[in-house]
């Protein structure tokens, strides 16, 4: 009956269009109000939405919000594009390998899918849609590109999957490095077999060593935040708390002082935008750790657990289920949420079949980063339709060969642990 009423209330709710914090939380109140079962009191459930925000962790994701919407503001973007477009030389769909290398770096900047999208998109897709590069291509790789964002560190959704099973973030930022590597060139594979088929026009700047070292001393500043991010965890001088801290500091800096392109009038407005951004973050994290505990405290997630391990699943075959009820819910589920929503319900399951913690992290990450290419709920397809002014099945259908290459990387990482593990 509990667990009738508490996933009823929450998909009702959702379906009449409820915001994803708002459903979580009432949706656990109704639990407690029409099941006489459950002897809790609402003062309970208070206080586990203030123990899902009690974590040093957490501020972490308000530091990483507020840095990179200070490094958008300054500038950053377009010396990135040029520093990614120096690298590449005039090879025929080069335009097109500098996009996926700009949100790459974008990418350790601002740990933002849609952020990405709109940061890279803006500043490349006029000029390559007038270069002769396919509209709907474009922008499909731009989506699926931006999709770099949660998997190369640093990453909001690494540190809410640390807070919830105790992960190492360092670890799980070294995962996600390695593997968005191993996307970048995925994505750069089938640009490249694709310029060939269609025809893609050449850049027409090639190489040359003395714009390229222009080009990355004018970026250096905008580097240095992810060298700092992740030279300050992996050398074990900063916690990703402090890491992120410093990295507000040093982006004020770049944006301010080196750049100049923020100016002190323009800080209200990113304190308050980065605000909003972490509060609906921080929202949905602690309604869904009440609603989580409350899913733990009828039983129902034991029964789960359960039926799971008698059905006799081997740690492969429970991955790719896993992997596809994650994606299954991406569709329709923001990111932040599906984590903090299903990964208490899985993660003991996973532990009784001794799944490496990093390797089931990059699972959930890579799944949710997914859903932000799938339709209804696509925040980067929308992100692109605000660039590209086009409708969201021109970017769909544009977008196909590069999410097949991503989707890929994710299949071999949710069946070979190693290209999570090798590290360890």
């Amino acid at each position: 009956m509990a667990g009738f009423i508490l996933f009823g209330s929450f998909a009702i709710l959702l379906i009449i269009g409820a915001p994803i914090a708002m459903s979580l939380g009432i949706a656990t109140l109704c639990t407690i109000v029409f099941d006489s079962s459950i002897t809790v009191s609402f003062a309970t459930i208070a206080q586990r939405i203030f123990a899902g925000l009690d974590s040093t962790s957490i501020m972490a994701i308000a530091f990483f919000v507020l840095a990179g919407n200070v490094m958008t503001r300054g500038g950053i973007s377009r010396r990135i594009c040029d520093f990614a477009r120096s690298l590449i030389g005039g090879v025929r769909g080069g335009m097109a390998m500098t996009l996926i290398i700009a949100c790459a770096f974008f990418a350790a900047l601002s740990g933002s899918a849609p952020a990405t999208v709109v940061a890279i998109g803006v500043m490349m897709y006029p000029e390559m849609v007038k270069m002769g590069y396919p509209p709907d291509r474009t922008a499909g790789l731009l989506v699926v590109s931006g999709g770099l964002g949660p998997i190369i560190p640093p990453s909001i959704i690494m540190v809410v999957y640390a807070t919830i099973t105790s992960a190492s973030v360092g670890d799980l930022f070294t995962a996600g490095l390695s593997i968005g590597m191993t996307i970048i060139f995925a994505l750069v594979i089938v640009v490249f077999v694709y310029a060939r088929k269609e025809q893609w026009p050449k850049d027409e700047i090639h190489f040359d060593v003395k714009e390229f070292f222009i080009s990355f001393f004018k970026a250096i500043p905008a580097l240095m935040l992810p060298v700092i991010i992740l030279g300050g965890i992996y050398s074990g001088l900063l916690t990703p708390t402090e890491s992120s801290a410093v990295a507000v500091v040093w982006s004020l800096i770049a944006g301010i002082f080196i750049y100049r392109e923020v100016s002190i009038k323009d800080l209200y407005q990113i304190f308050i935008d980065s605000a909003k951004s972490s509060a609906m973050i921080l929202f949905i994290i602690a309604t869904s750790t009440a609603f989580a505990w409350m899913f733990a405290f009828t039983g129902i997630s034991a029964q789960l657990v359960n039926f799971v391990v008698s059905m006799d699943l081997s740690a492969t075959m429970f991955c790719l289920m896993v992997a596809v009820i994650l994606l299954i819910f991406g569709t329709f589920l923001e990111g932040i949420a599906t984590c903090v929503l299903l990964v208490p319900v899985f993660w003991p399951i996973a532990q009784a079949l001794d799944v490496n913690v990093i390797h089931f992290g990059m699972i959930v990450s890579i799944a949710n980063v997914v859903g932000t290419m799938t339709p209804p709920v696509a925040v980067n397809i929308f992100a692109a339709t605000t660039v590209s002014k086009l409708k969201m099945g021109e970017i769909v259908k544009g977008q196909w060969p590069f999410f097949i290459g991503y989707v890929f990387v994710f299949l071999l990482v949710v069946i070979v642990p190693f290209f999570s593990t090798w590290f360890l």
